[in-house]
């Protein structure tokens, strides 16, 4: 993550004046809220897409994943 980008938020006043009175820094707190948001939807669309995939993952074997890692490592 090279450059920033301001987004601003209102929040009510006395929001803001706990905050201070709290010594919380918001600019902190709003990025950690907002990257855990973030992650937590992207594992809610891989759990998507695997799911989408499980008909087809319940086809291979084992053993022929094994087979085609151990051809991949042999090619190296």
């Amino acid at each position: 993550m090279g450059k920033n980008v301001t987004v601003s938020v209102k929040v009510p006043y006395e929001l803001k004046e706990k905050l201070e009175r709290l010594g919380v820094k918001p600019s902190k707190l709003f990025r950690k809220a907002i990257e855990e948001e973030i992650r937590r939807r992207e594992v809610e669309e891989i759990k998507k897409e695997v799911e989408e995939l499980r008909p087809v993952l319940t086809r291979i074997s084992v053993e022929e994943v094994v087979k085609s890692v151990r051809e991949d490592r042999d090619l190296r």
